[in-house]
């Protein structure tokens, strides 16, 4: 028999025993659905003063680098990855992604203007908002949730990590409470609106203890969806400077695919796990090296929970916050 044949999890259709994100879109969508990034040109609290100055040390433009916003409007970035994506896949269905920087970062009368607009891009199933837990005050959960009547939302907060102790290091500029406070009171105001998180695994001066923490800690609240990232460093960031200075070190391979499957194993099964890792551009990545080969970080992944014969949720349990 087949991997896909004895896989004990209940969330596939395949070999994953993880949740993935394209089998909860086929599932709530019935059809491939496909990501437009789009850059809005926002900022950050942390970057413009409000908060702090230069933004996360390892931020070098909010995700991605920095798209001509200024010169492209959010339609035409729209019409332009929808005509790249279809020579990829055959689909008509897209999610308006604002990823760049933190896109609730202006007034509510703007940011209602904004999500009005992208909701009704051609061929828009979904929007995905991309922002901090300190950026969404109750009126802007209130126009999210007026959206959601509209269109199905998702709004992906940057955690990062549990650890206050870790924020300061990277200059997050705010605490795990503030982010519970955001969290809970969207589930509050807009109970329609799908929450994800995003977590970073190598993050200096935690080890393996502190990440599965986090992890714990993200179970507990049970958002929607969850991205696992590994901290990448980029040249001209300020941990690119900790880096060649021999005060940061990246995490190899191996440690990296146990912590992710010792995460998965804790999360609840229903979670749907959005990315397990990421990409750094080449021409900018100086570590670690090895995570340009996402596709074999993702098949160790897979590889590492077969061997162990486990699966995401197999160890989860609501034990509160802890």
């Amino acid at each position: 028999m087949s991997q896909v044949d004895t896989n004990p999890f209940k969330y596939t259709d395949s070999n994953k025993r993880y949740h993935t994100y394209n089998y909860y879109l086929l599932n709530k969508f019935g059809k491939k659905c496909a990501k437009i990034t789009l850059d809005l040109g926002f900022t950050c609290p942390n970057i413009d003063g409000t908060k702090g100055y230069g933004g996360c040390i390892y931020c070098s433009g909010g995700s991605a680098s920095r798209i001509t916003s200024k010169q492209v409007s959010a339609l035409e970035q729209y019409k332009q990855g929808v005509a790249v994506l279809r020579q990829k896949w055959d689909t008509n269905s897209f999610i308006p992604y604002l990823q760049a920087y933190t896109n609730s970062y202006t007034s509510p009368d703007n940011f209602r203007k904004i999500l009005w607009e992208v909701s009704d891009f051609e061929g828009a199933v979904m929007i995905d908002i991309a922002t901090r837990a300190d950026c969404l005050e109750d009126e802007k959960i209130a126009i999210l949730d007026e959206l959601s009547k509209k269109i199905p939302v998702t709004v992906e907060l940057g955690l990062q990590t549990v650890h206050d102790e870790t924020a300061k290091i990277i200059n997050r500029c705010h605490t795990y409470e503030e982010f519970t406070d955001c969290f809970y009171r969207i589930r509050r105001l807009a109970p329609d609106v799908k929450i994800g998180i995003h977590i970073i695994n190598g993050l200096p001066g935690e080890n393996g203890e502190m990440m599965k923490k986090t992890a714990k800690s993200v179970a507990n609240l049970h958002p929607d969806l969850l991205k696992i990232h590994l901290l990448h460093v980029i040249d001209g960031t300020q941990l690119a400077r900790l880096f060649k200075d021999g005060k940061y070190t990246p995490m190899e391979k191996d440690a990296y695919v146990k912590i992710v499957c010792d995460q998965l194993e804790l999360l609840p099964p229903d979670m749907v796990i959005e990315r397990l890792t990421g990409d750094g551009l080449d021409s900018t990545l100086l570590a670690p090296l090895w995570s340009k080969k996402k596709v074999s970080v993702i098949n160790d992944i897979d590889k590492e929970l077969f061997n162990r014969n486990t699966y995401q949720g197999i160890y989860y349990s609501n034990e509160g916050d802890i």
